[in-house]
């Protein structure tokens, strides 16, 4: 389980986003903690004044309502009075027993969580302290949580690779559903659950998902003032439909905040390159590929190859997703070799018809090193397991099957060497 706390003033903000939801047929109200009413005769105004008379109780405390999202595994199988005791049982252990609250579960995401609206003023109109209530009470209530109702622990999902579920990132389709909506529904699932650094990284991801993060031609008013439109994508990739502004949504998808996003991951995804590096090495090592064939076997390790081609065909970029660690990028980002226009180089290396090197006979002298890799480059050597052969004029191989110089091949050379001085002395 995954606690998430945001802590404002803005109580009518967190009521209307989670009613919005609800109207939107996404979400669900599940329970109403501690009100004079039942659920069933609560509306909005009921539920908002009740809240709104407790903070009246302490005008003076500003941060006011607690907004809480407890999110599980999309393993987890909970019902709807299993997810009230929980709600119920994380309040009262981070301090907030017997506060008012509101309950809704939501159904917009690729994993079951649930949402909770409350107060920080008590009865009396004491306010309810909030000081590192996410690092210490919030943290020692998940995992005693986590325990009590047998929930799979936040650790143990952070290792585990949870593919976006439907409805969290179902292909947006324009006149399926409406615009702004599928387009947040996308955003959600992508934006923070991806480490992209750049623009076009974030567009790779988005274009899966049929949405385009836009901002317009250099000449246009739009790019001009630090603006970003959203827009759907049709199967090829056109723009369709009406833009949204990104500051439309309640958010705030902008320019500014996607520029926040690419320094964070910038830094955080520098651990994961090597995993993708390392797949297409040992796959370009161990197979004869295309581009197309390198893709495939690449997605069998859950890496994307995302190709952009020019209209002759010819591939100018290549992005690659890693749906393990959820890091994006160009290929240039990884290094020169694994840019598109070294990947075809790459595999060209692989189409191009060569020879087997023979054995060397044992008997005879041993080559130098300088020698032996000048003969071999241009052929091929069979790959240990495979059965599959592997080129020496990929540079990755020219220092692999280089020889060292053993302590026999010197030992020759001296001998050599000596048999020349006594001629020349005789």
């Amino acid at each position: 389980m995954v606690a998430v706390i945001h802590a404002s003033g803005t109580l009518r903000s967190a009521l209307n986003y989670n009613e919005r939801k609800v109207s939107q047929a996404v979400a669900s109200f599940l329970d109403a903690g501690f009100y004079l009413e039942n659920k069933q005769d609560l509306n909005y105004h009921s539920k908002l004044s009740r809240l709104v008379k407790r903070n009246a109780l302490n005008p003076n405390v500003k941060v006011n309502t607690l907004h809480i999202s407890l999110n599980f595994s999309p393993d987890e199988k909970l019902s709807d009075e299993r997810l009230k005791e929980i709600a119920r049982s994380y309040l009262a252990k981070i301090g907030f027993e017997k506060q008012p609250y509101l309950l809704y579960q939501h159904h917009d995401s690729g994993h079951p969580h649930v949402h909770l609206i409350t107060t920080t003023i008590r009865a009396d109109g004491r306010a309810i302290r909030l000081h590192n209530i996410g690092r210490n009470q919030s943290e020692k209530a998940r995992k005693e949580l986590e325990t009590e109702f047998g929930l799979i622990r936040a650790e143990d999902q952070n290792k585990q690779n949870y593919e976006l579920k439907a409805p969290a990132l179902q292909l947006a389709q324009y006149r399926k559903t409406e615009t702004k909506k599928a387009i947040s529904s996308v955003l959600h699932g992508v934006l923070k659950q991806y480490k992209y650094a750049s623009a076009a990284e974030l567009n790779a991801v988005l274009a899966l998902y049929g949405v385009l993060a836009d901002r317009g031609s250099e000449n246009s008013r739009i790019y001009k003032n630090q603006g970003l439109v959203y827009r759907l994508l049709d199967q090829n990739g056109t723009k369709i439909g009406v833009p949204i502004k990104a500051s439309d949504f309640h958010f705030k998808p902008t320019l500014k905040y996607l520029n926040a996003r690419f320094e964070i991951n910038q830094t955080e995804r520098v651990q994961y390159r090597a995993r993708i590096k390392n797949a297409v090495d040992l796959t370009l090592l161990s197979q004869s590929h295309s581009v197309e064939s390198l893709s495939l076997a690449l997605k069998k390790q859950g890496i994307l190859l995302v190709s952009r081609r020019s209209d002759q065909g010819q591939i100018y970029g290549l992005t690659y997703i890693d749906q393990v660690t959820k890091c994006v990028f160009n290929g240039s980002a990884l290094g020169k070799t694994y840019s598109a226009k070294a990947i075809v180089e790459r595999c060209k290396l692989k189409e191009e018809p060569r020879y087997l090197v023979s054995q060397m006979p044992i008997k005879s002298p041993p080559q130098q090193p300088s020698q032996l890799v000048s003969k071999t480059v241009g052929k091929q050597h069979i790959l240990p397991g495979t059965g599959k052969t592997a080129s020496v004029t990929d540079p990755l191989l020219t220092d692999l099957f280089a020889p060292e110089t053993s302590s026999e091949q010197i030992l020759w050379q001296l001998k050599k060497s000596r048999k020349k001085r006594r001629r020349k002395m005789q």
